[in-house]
């Protein structure tokens, strides 16, 4: 058993993929090849982005897009401390200031409430990460962003395919602030087999400076206007990604559907907290995750571990609290709930090959530990 069966997924599409390499392989192309422009087409206009610029990774994607709005150190950009360290890394990256802030116990996403109590003279972005799956509810993140003229750059990493309730109709998430960013690591709902991102935008010249940045700071080969980075997407996995883009939406069923059955066969079940969909927002569970409450999360992993069932503890540590940030970072209030949530969360496989036997046999063991105790 495994936290994502990648092996059966590729093995369903197998002809489609292999034809696809076989045609960067075939054409030697492996660096801006045309599938990385066709890619990026077909990804804007799966999400309504007017612009997508595939990167390296999506690392790279939020520190691009960091860079791409001419911060200066000392500058400040909020972001939740209930996250992957990716969030925050890259802003102390560029000498800015992490500002970290709590999230909402039920949604495990920060909110507009919470950026507003941490916003000072010195704050320049809002970083919202749409965490497992569902988005933060960007409807008043934005509004709040427009009264205090902050540009928005959406950590998509976990939630590519997701929507969300805005005043101006539903809309994907990326495509609401002033920039989006997105990972294809394998394991993602959209998922390359190596590396590889993506930044969206609405804004043409934010798009042109993301460019530019991304290849080295040059408009012209040799002739570099700004200091860069080299951050590309590879034609092979560009290729891989524009035959699986077409299936994203399969995917996001298949788990919205094995989510349905963990709900069902969990109800209920003394000590534990299903994952809570919010009104705005659709899920495409990136992560089905619980929260195990009592002190006992820790003794639920190693019980499913003899059991053969793998679990992961996304996240053990607030970003606070980490060594890499000590003395660098500022916190904008007491940050409670983040610390409850990294002791008491716990995913459970979930994938686009999870069949029901094999949740029923999960459901079965979480249950007899919840009996146990």
């Amino acid at each position: 058993m495994q936290m994502v069966d990648l092996k059966n997924q590729y093995l369903r599409i197998k002809d489609e993929i292999d034809n696809a390499i076989k045609e960067v392989t075939d054409s030697c192309k492996f660096i801006n090849g045309p599938q990385v422009r066709e890619f990026a087409e077909d990804l804007a206009a799966y999400t309504g982005a007017k612009y997508v610029i595939p990167v390296a990774n999506g690392t790279d994607a939020l520190q691009i897009s960091l860079m791409a709005l001419g911060l200066k150190p000392g500058d400040e950009v909020i972001v939740p401390s209930f996250t992957y360290i990716a969030s925050a890394e890259v802003i102390a990256l560029l000498n800015l200031v992490p500002v970290m802030v709590d999230v909402n116990y039920d949604s495990f996403n920060t909110t507009a409430e919470n950026f507003e109590r941490a916003i000072t003279r010195k704050t320049k972005a809002f970083i919202p990460v749409h965490l497992f799956g569902q988005s933060c509810d960007m409807g008043k993140i934005m509004e709040l962003a427009r009264e205090y003229k902050i540009p928005v750059i959406e950590d998509n990493a976990q939630s590519l395919g997701a929507e969300c309730l805005t005043d101006s109709g539903r809309k994907h998430t990326g495509t609401i602030g002033t920039m989006g960013c997105t990972s294809f690591f394998p394991s993602k709902n959209l998922g390359c087999m190596g590396d590889g991102g993506a930044i969206m935008t609405n804004d043409y010249t934010l798009a042109e400076r993301v460019r530019i940045i991304a290849s080295h700071g040059q408009t012209v080969k040799y002739y570099h206007d700004i200091v860069g980075c080299n951050s590309r997407l590879d034609t092979l996995q560009a290729a891989i990604l524009k035959v699986k883009l077409k299936y994203l939406d399969q995917y996001a069923q298949a788990r919205q559907k094995a989510a349905a059955i963990y709900d069902k066969g969990l109800a209920g079940v003394k000590g534990i907290t299903l994952p809570k969909r919010m009104p705005f927002s659709t899920h495409v569970f990136n992560q089905y995750t619980l929260k195990v409450h009592d002190g006992k999360r820790n003794g639920l992993k190693d019980f499913l571990n003899r059991n053969g069932i793998p679990s992961m503890i996304y996240y053990p540590r607030p970003l606070q609290r980490q060594q890499a940030f000590r003395g660098i970072v500022r916190t904008g209030e007491m940050l409670d709930v983040s610390e409850q949530l990294c002791q008491e969360v716990l995913s459970l496989p979930m994938h686009t090959e999870l069949d029901e036997s094999t949740q029923n046999f999960i459901i079965e063991k979480v249950r007899e530990y919840a009996e146990q105790q």
